[in-house]
């Protein structure tokens, strides 16, 4: 049989692909940390084409989904979905995200990380990282049973038939319950954590029952009695998904970028993907075609079979992705480069086994990873080995500055690493506090981020080379990686770290500038096509008009050191994208005003620019209708908010918010108006509390301290702000509100501080805001608020 080849990969995503499911050959499912799930359609199979859509839209990630399949009673069949907003969504395929699921499953209180379905017992099972699983009645929608008795996430929920569910935990063991929630057997034998469960075929010659996958690297065979009979070992780290194909062979995906097949006890193929993590993976039971998600937002389908795999041209691009694709030497451990082979060393050796790499040292003296494919009788290059970036005495360039160090920091995984730079002239908190707001950060990381770059330049002064980091204090832990939040990734260190400094008062603006330029551009044209197509050419984009954008975007694209003033890309530019927001239905102006917000916040020509009737860019959002009662749109809204905080990156931008102050509060409070503590959506609160940050930095400013305004303007902010922090269960929100609130106090009026005291309940808020987030950074600025008050 021949190998997987690639069939089409799917582009849309703007994060991580944390789900997929393959229910029938004309369809896939995936979902995001984007939070949303999308329907790919195929459209042809020759070369095989798909059409995207978003059938889910929340507020947060997205790691699990699921698919009912069809009944009398839903023809169409529900997609199911969950994630850290802790609800599970059923759906219709083809609803609109924003039409009524048909069911909301309200019980787990952590993020849902796992979803089957037993159609044949008519249920749905959960997992969470609230330690529990639950099982779902179809069309009742109400939780049958709580299966409890787990000490970790569980991670994977298998309906394995109608009268069995099987759980994976992180606590290293599996159980064996009844739907009715009653244990039938716990499973020992795992060593590590347990990630992924899958059934294993009748005909399988392990004669297993199901196999599960851990944090080990290994696959393990199981009987339902707990009966261990076989493992299969080939991955290199963590495996998160495991799938059974149709004619028996297993497949499974891990934080090795590879995606394996297995027959009987043997790895015959490897397929390397060109990202860090493939979280998910699985097959369709009807033509053996195989789909992944992966950290690189891609889905991507692959076939065994040559009709269904693409053109020789898009299967040559995605085996040299591969090639081209740097691996993290800390994915791979320390590496000798002197005792390495050389490229000879490809010619003259085969490889023992399906999978196996070998890293080789090029003439340049780079090494690059080579994977040995049985079935090409080959080695095939799958990247190159990447250095973590450290001080050695020179200067690293990053993004057209030098700097001291540009370290690798890992957030989560199977995201990429975000850069830190860092100069040793710099106080490690203003570093930190930087490299979190570029990155939209939550600011929780605050503490840690800044002991990283203390403990990494200790010893140093400016004009000195750093020196390794000795063993036993290795700042990336046993992984090799820097992880926010794990505190046993910061090293030990006798030396004193950095008392944490005053927050208050903010002076400097804040801004949201991070975006997928590629993924704005192509929803923009798939969007324009579908007007074109529905008899919408009057308001579509017409060919010179697409130009135009892709020219804005490239314009964009372009680092800030290298940008040029292309005065007339960017004021046409704005035109068309004002048309987009003004003029598209407004379940398709979001890319638009996703663009809008980065022009807001690269260029002064977005504050000065004008419609032919006098119109600013305020005026034109306010009369677009996102902020009308019958358009509203939470998402719309929160990029329009993203839009007036971005105005104040440019001296331009600042002065039309200055002058536009009343005009923006009336459309912050329309834009908010109907939002309650249960349904607020979370980014459209961030949006507005770094929106009122930006107005307090203003106010505060040397500039504007003295106006009588500023102290009218800061009891109407004191108030709304007041108000959030009242409410908001959001921790960044929540800080956010506070630092905005501090800094406005500093204006030192007694007319603010009494208002805030006795009229608008400030103290209280702050009671509520220490007990409801208990974080300390949030303790520390409600200390110095408290400092102010008096």
């Amino acid at each position: 049989m021949s190998n997987y080849k690639i069939s089409a990969s799917l582009e849309g995503h703007e994060d991580d692909v944390r789900g997929v499911v393959f229910p029938h050959p004309k369809f896939v499912v995936s979902a995001s940390r984007d939070a949303t799930v999308r329907l790919w359609k195929l459209l042809s199979s020759s070369p095989p084409k798909y059409d995207c859509s978003i059938s889910a839209h929340g507020s947060a990630f997205i790691n699990a989904v699921a698919y009912l399949p069809p009944s009398s009673t839903y023809p169409e069949g529900l997609l199911i979905s969950g994630g850290k907003e802790t609800i599970i969504e059923a759906r219709q395929p083809g609803k609109a995200p924003e039409d009524i699921a048909e069911a909301t499953l309200l019980g787990h209180n952590n993020n849902v990380c796992s979803l089957d379905v037993s159609q044949e017992g008519g249920w749905i099972v959960s997992g969470s990282w609230d330690a529990s699983a639950r099982v779902w009645r179809v069309g009742k929608w109400q939780c049958e049973a709580v299966l409890d008795g787990h000490h970790g996430s569980v991670w994977s929920v298998l309906a394995y038939d109608r009268d069995t569910v099987i759980t994976a935990c992180a606590d290293q063991l599996i159980r064996v319950f009844a739907p009715t929630g009653k244990l039938l057997h716990t499973i020992k034998g795992n060593t590590d954590v347990v990630r992924a469960l899958c059934r294993v075929s009748k005909g399988h010659p392990s004669r297993a029952d199901f196999a599960s996958a851990s944090n080990d690297g290994i696959i393990r065979l199981w009987q339902l009695n707990g009966r261990q009979l076989g493992e299969l070992h080939g991955h290199d780290s963590f495996i998160y998904s495991l799938a059974s194909l149709p004619n028996g062979d297993l497949l499974s995906s891990g934080e090795d970028r590879t995606v394996r097949v297995w027959r009987g006890n043997d790895c015959i193929q490897t397929i390397t993907h060109p990202a860090i993590s493939v979280w998910g993976v699985t097959a369709c039971s009807e033509n053996g075609d195989i789909v992944s998600g992966a950290s690189d937002r891609i889905v991507r389908v692959f076939s065994r079979d040559k009709e269904r795999q693409a053109e020789s041209e898009v299967i040559q691009a995605f085996e040299n992705s591969v090639k081209e694709s740097s691996i993290p030497q800390q994915q791979i451990g320390e590496v000798n480069k002197e005792k390495l082979p050389g490229p000879e060393f490809l010619h003259q050796k085969s490889g023992t086994k399906e999978g196996q790499v070998v890293m080789i040292r090029e003439i340049d003296g780079s090494v690059s990873a080579h994977q040995w494919s049985s079935g090409a009788n080959s080695w095939m290059s799958v990247g190159t080995v990447v250095d973590a970036v450290a001080s050695s005495g020179r200067k690293k360039d990053y993004m057209g500055k030098d700097y001291d160090y540009v370290f690798d920091v890992d957030i989560e995984d199977g995201k990429p690493p975000l850069k830190l730079p860092y100069n040793l002239s710099q106080n490690p908190y203003e570093a930190a506090t930087k490299f979190i707001q570029d990155n939209e950060l939550p600011m929780t990381y605050l503490d840690q981020v800044a002991n990283f770059i203390t403990s990494n330049t200790q010893g140093e002064t400016i004009g000195q080379s750093s020196q390794p980091v000795p063993a036993g204090s290795d700042p990336y832990g046993t992984e090799s990686r820097y992880r926010p939040g794990d505190t046993s990734s910061v090293p030990n260190s006798s030396t004193a770290t950095p008392t944490r400094p005053k927050v208050l008062p903010q002076t400097t603006y804040l801004s949201i500038k991070t975006a997928n330029l590629k993924t704005i551009q192509k929803k923009i044209e798939e969007l324009n096509s579908a007007l074109i197509d529905n008899g919408a050419k009057d308001i579509a984009l017409n060919p010179p008009q697409i130009e135009l954008f892709q020219n804005l975007i490239k314009h964009l694209d372009q680092p800030a050191s290298a940008a040029t003033s292309e005065v007339l890309v960017v004021t046409d530019g704005l035109d068309l994208v004002m048309g987009i927001i003004t003029s598209w239905p407004p379940a398709q102006r979001l890319p638009g005003l996703d663009l809008l917000r980065l022009l807001a916040a690269a260029t002064p020509l977005t504050a000065s620019h004008r419609t032919p009737s006098g119109g600013s860019v305020i005026d034109v959002l306010e009369s677009s209708g996102v902020f009308s009662e019958q358009e509203r749109n939470s998402n719309n809204a929160m990029l329009a908010m993203r839009v007036f905080a971005n105005l104040f990156e440019t001296d331009k931008g600042r002065s039309l918010a200055d002058d536009a102050f009343e005009q923006i509060h009336t459309l912050v409070k329309a834009a908010t108006s109907q939002e309650t503590p249960t349904t607020a959506n979370r980014n459209l609160t961030v949006a507005v509390t770094t929106l009122y940050i930006n107005y307090a930095v203003l106010c505060t400013s040397a500039t504007h301290a003295s106006f009588p305004s500023s102290t009218d303007r800061a009891l109407i902010l004191v108030d709304d702000l007041t108000s959030i922090i009242s409410t908001a269960t959001d921790s960044e929100a929540m800080y956010r509100a506070l630092v905005a609130v501090g800094t406005l106090l500093t204006l030192e009026s007694e007319e603010l501080t009494m208002a805030a005291k006795e009229i608008y309940g400030l103290e209280k808020a702050l009671g509520k805001a220490e007990t409801g987030v208990r974080e300390p950074r949030i303790r520390g600025v409600v200390a110095e608020i408290r400092g102010l008050l008096g």
